[in-house]
């Protein structure tokens, strides 16, 4: 009679074997590599977020007369936190591409996109690309709540801003200028002075001669007297 028992024993050494494998002996594991921590900063340490909603962001390409996707992500206002100014921050969601990011100004106006409740438009002087260009941007919301919402936000920090950094260059110019005008006329009237001394000293010099020829002539009439 055939007999199973050396089957059984060998399917026995097999489940001890991998209950074996799969016991947690405690014993520490190193990493194979060591990664140190990095200090990450983003640039937005010293502002406080006024908005953050999630959106799709386009911009209008002039020389092909259509807009163009720059990507979607989250858009947010933020508030620096001893200057006060806000800026427009808007990062890709994956990549965190920087999308847009330029200051409000008082100047800066938003206004609704024709045919679409969701999405509004405006012009800044944006410098996503490291250098101040012109651009018309259009933003569009998942809902028209949130449209509302930044289009209302947009207007007041706008309002609630000081003068323009270009009025205030134009400003400066101006007070620079006129400076410059005052130190002109300054330099002008220490010409008409020297102008003035010198014929004053002319003049003095002329009567001088005058003198001495008179003191010739009174002389010469003398000797005549005399002889």
């Amino acid at each position: 009679m055939a007999t199973t028992e050396p089957e059984n024993r060998g399917r026995d050494v097999d489940d001890d074997n991998a209950q074996a494998e799969d016991e947690d002996t405690g014993a520490p594991v190193a990493p194979i590599v060591q990664l140190e921590e990095v200090a990450v900063t983003t640039g937005e340490e010293d502002e406080d977020p006024i908005l953050d909603l999630k959106a799709k962001l386009y911009r209008f390409d002039k020389e092909g007369n259509q807009w163009k996707e720059r990507g979607g992500g989250n858009v947010k206002l933020l508030k620096h936190k001893v200057s006060g100014k806000v800026r427009l921050l808007m990062r890709q969601s994956k990549t965190l591409k920087i999308c847009a990011n330029h200051l409000v100004h008082r100047s800066l106006t938003v206004q609704e996109h024709s045919g679409n409740e969701k999405s509004c438009v405006w012009h800044a002087s944006d410098f996503a690309d490291g250098e101040l260009k012109d651009e018309l941007f259009c933003i569009r919301f998942p809902s028209v709540e949130n449209c509302k919402t930044f289009m209302t936000t947009m207007q007041e920090v706008a309002e609630s801003q000081g003068v323009g950094e270009e009025n205030k260059d134009a400003a400066d110019t101006a007070c620079i200028l006129e400076k410059l005008t005052v130190g002109e006329d300054k330099s002008e009237v220490k010409e008409l002075e020297k102008v003035t001394d010198t014929e004053k000293l002319t003049a003095g010099e002329n009567k001088s001669e005058e003198k001495e020829l008179e003191k010739v002539t009174n002389t010469d009439k003398k000797e005549e007297h005399d002889i």
